[in-house]
């Protein structure tokens, strides 16, 4: 990076921090599409397997300890947890999917959560961006695979978040990144950038929460 692109980037990451410092509101839970908010100002969204990490990594990107509600039970949310971003006027949205990959959710649980997030992803023209979480732990998963499918098949471009980064040795996360990266080239609306992050300590929040700005506001 040169050094004009690493000032633009602080200036970027203090004007996303000044941004979320702001107004941040839990707005609704919406089990189906006809109870969301309407399309008036951009959505990022946020999937990833269940016990992924996305209520701690949304916590840390708008800087409260829980604004997103976590869960031990993996699979718990079935429905579209919808946040605002400033007010007066709203800026835009944050989206928070339903996990998936639950292994032991009933068939017709599993049915219905496809259909919501397919007709999510294809239908809300607001959606500027979808991130989709990888567990560093674990690298990506056949479901993982699946979900970005789903979102080259939809026209959604996306980003690839690395979660819980703090978790595993330097060694094996360089290695997890490159696969995942070499990987997620394969698919086409997929953004060239890896982030990686932890939530606990504070890794990659920054850069990422620049680049969620960037994607709602442009």
């Amino acid at each position: 990076m040169t050094p004009e692109e690493s000032r633009a980037q602080q200036l970027a990451e203090k004007e996303a921090a000044k941004l979320f410092s702001g107004p941040v509101e839990f707005v609704l839970s919406a089990p189906q599409l006809k109870f969301l908010p309407d399309p008036t100002v951009p959505e990022i969204a946020f999937c990833g397997r269940s016990n992924v990490g996305k209520s701690t990594l949304l916590n840390a990107l708008t800087g409260r300890k829980s604004i997103a509600r976590t869960s031990v039970t993996p699979g718990r949310t079935q429905e579209l947890n919808i946040f605002d971003i400033g007010s007066d006027p709203v800026q835009f949205r944050l989206v928070d999917m339903p996990g998936y990959g639950f292994a032991k959710a009933p068939v017709k649980v599993v049915e219905k959560w496809k259909k919501l997030v397919r007709t999510y992803l294809r239908g809300r023209v607001v959606l500027n961006r979808t991130l989709v979480l990888i567990d560093s732990r674990h690298g990506m998963k056949d479901v993982d695979r699946e979900m970005m499918t789903m979102l080259d098949e939809s026209a959604v471009s996306y980003r690839v978040v690395l979660t819980k980064a703090d978790k595993i040795k330097a060694s094996e996360l360089a290695k997890t990144a490159a696969k995942v990266e070499e990987e997620a080239r394969k698919h086409v609306a997929a953004f060239p950038h890896l982030h990686i992050t932890s939530s606990e300590k504070g890794m990659g929040i920054a850069e990422l929460r620049a680049a969620v700005v960037a994607d709602a506001l442009g």
